[in-house]
């Protein structure tokens, strides 16, 4: 699905998720109603497919979730490896129990740049980095798609 398609399937005034998946944990953030801000929630710490659903399923009902962003993993030439394949298929079963639209975002250097944002704005330790950074990651994801939504027709 492009932008425009995704636009067109969201409901006004209803929040974006924006997730940045790992087989251990899954980063997650939130867009504002007006979709111009995203700010990091929370970092899921993935135990099974069923609970990590049922965890997403409560969140999406608590913030009235429209669409969902979630980073695409593409290597530096632009090809999909495995990782971008299991996001492929999480997605489609993201898809298939909440019947929402989903963008697939390049995701290339988002954790790097999530990375250096965390250091040089906050002077954060690694070890309070990974605390946060999969969620912030995510966060970039977001704003990126909420940025390009701005000027889709």
């Amino acid at each position: 699905m492009n932008i425009a398609e995704f636009k067109k399937q969201l409901t006004p005034y209803k929040t974006i998720i924006g997730l940045d998946y790992g087989s251990k944990r899954l980063g997650i953030a939130l867009s504002d109603l007006m979709w111009l801000v995203a700010s990091s929630h929370k970092i899921l710490h993935r135990t099974t497919e069923e609970k990590d659903l049922e965890e997403l399923a409560k969140l999406f009902k608590e913030r009235e979730v429209t669409g969902i962003v979630i980073g695409l993993p593409l290597q530096m030439n632009g090809e999909e490896g495995e990782t971008a394949q299991a996001v492929r298929n999480f997605a489609q079963k993201l898809e298939e129990r909440f019947h929402l639209p989903i963008l697939f975002w390049d995701e290339r250097l988002s954790s790097s740049a999530a990375e250096n944002f965390l250091i040089k704005e906050f002077d954060l330790s690694r070890a309070k980095r990974k605390k946060v950074l999969d969620a912030t990651a995510a966060a970039y994801i977001l704003q990126g798609a909420l940025d390009a939504l701005k000027y889709c027709p």
